[in-house]
């Protein structure tokens, strides 16, 4: 099985809540509370390592 978190997994070396890293695998976030400055920043990494940072207003 491909696992994309494999490498990360082994460098934390520590016990993995399964039920947690599934979440990692879905298109939407963990619910999480509103901010006070009304802003969030998003963070995406694809395969290859490129990243793209953006703030959004909530």
């Amino acid at each position: 099985a491909n696992d994309p978190y494999k490498s990360l997994k082994t460098a934390l070396r520590a016990e993995i809540d399964e039920d947690a890293w599934t979440t990692l695998y879905s298109d939407t976030s963990r619910p999480f509370p509103k901010p006070r400055t009304g802003r969030i920043a998003v963070k995406v990494i694809n395969h290859f390592g490129d990243e793209v940072l953006k703030v959004f207003g909530v």
